[in-house]
């Protein structure tokens, strides 16, 4: 309660003396979950409420300084991730959480960017998998996750149209080390063409005290707009301390297709995932397997109403995970969003798993 109540006065306090020329926007989405016939229980519910707020300042004319917080509140299903998150109660039916998600400042200078706070800071232009993305593994069960932040900073250099070279360096992920290692540096650069672009990315994660090995990253991401989209991600990692070979790999490559006059969209994407790559399950990512391929189609009925299905496909696992998505614009800035994931493979059906949003821009 105590801690509740210190958290709404300082929320109050620094809205109240923001300054005017403060800008604010955000969601709010409306959750309900339902699961049924899964291994934990037969039938099982959920409600949350989640806010996104954003803001940002101007800052005379160097720069400008932005953030955003999350407000969750839930219950039933929901209520086990966010009591991860360190989430407290409050009230008799739910947990809630308050999560600072941006903090940061933007400089500008004549050609020169320079980012430092709790940012974004993306690489490749993988769709669905993502490998190069190794500071925000993505995870396509739950693609409207929203990014993570890093803490850090990034300085940005355009020398020439197209070209962006940018150099990094973020705080490690294990937030209690007080020593030099698990520190992150790197560089990046992007060239643009009519058609194609590419990304190379090299990065160095500093290593124990004790210890002369560092954590090696190499990333190649290229995009090419044809009569298809084409793209293809690769990171590669260099882990002395597991002995990394080719297992260190995460590479992924597909494209999509428009038909019926852009009515009608196509996509398939594939992953290999290396054993201490990117993408796997104990080194940032989420997967266990090797081999995996992603098929979804998109029908969009009109410019308010649309349906997608798509099919994650573990190949060595043999494993499948139908996806269904139902949106539809109900008037401007609200939304209404119906999806059902119904995971299963040649032994077991893991149930289903279906939830109702309602998603209020402002």
């Amino acid at each position: 309660m105590r801690k509740n109540l210190l958290a709404g006065i300082i929320a109050f306090l620094i809205t109240t003396a923001m300054p005017a020329q403060m800008n604010f926007s955000g969601i709010l989405d409306s959750s309900v979950s339902v699961q049924a016939g899964t291994p934990a229980s037969d039938l099982s519910l959920g409600i949350e409420e989640y806010a996104n707020i954003r803001f940002q300042s101007r800052l005379r004319e160097s720069g400008t300084f932005y953030g955003a917080v999350n407000l969750i509140a839930g219950s039933g299903n929901y209520a086990p991730a966010i009591a991860a998150m360190g989430a407290y109660p409050f009230g008799g039916n739910f947990i809630s959480a308050i999560e600072l998600e941006r903090l940061y400042v933007r400089l500008n200078f004549e050609n020169t960017d320079l980012d430092g706070g709790l940012f974004r800071l993306p690489f490749g232009y993988g769709q669905v998998w993502g490998p190069s993305d190794f500071l925000n593994p993505r995870n396509p069960l739950k693609p409207d996750a929203r990014p993570r932040a890093i803490l850090g900073a990034g300085l940005s250099w355009y020398p020439m149209d197209e070209l962006k070279l940018l150099g990094f360096t973020a705080s490690p992920r294990n937030l209690f080390l007080q020593d030099a290692q698990g520190w992150l540096f790197g560089v990046s650069a992007d060239r643009h063409w009519e058609k194609i672009s590419v990304q190379g990315l090299y990065s160095f994660e500093t290593p124990k005290i004790t210890s002369g090995n560092g954590v090696h990253r190499i990333g190649v991401s290229v995009k090419a707009d044809m009569e298809a989209g084409l793209v293809m991600d690769a990171l590669y990692t260099y882990n002395p301390e597991a002995k990394t070979e080719l297992d260190g790999l995460s590479f992924s490559i597909g494209g999509d297709y428009s038909l019926f006059d852009g009515n009608m969209i196509v996509i398939a994407e594939y992953l290999y995932n290396g054993d201490t790559s990117s993408t796997a399950l104990g080194y940032g990512g989420s997967f266990t397997n090797n081999h995996y391929l992603y098929t979804g189609v998109t029908w969009r009925f009109n410019d308010f109403t649309n349906l997608s299905a798509a099919l994650i496909s573990c190949l060595d696992g043999v494993s499948f995970t139908p996806i269904f998505t139902l949106n539809h614009d109900l008037f401007q800035g609200v939304a209404l969003t119906v999806s059902a994931q119904m995971p299963f493979d040649r032994d077991l059906f893991h149930g289903i798993y279906c939830t109702v949003r309602l998603r209020i821009r402002f």
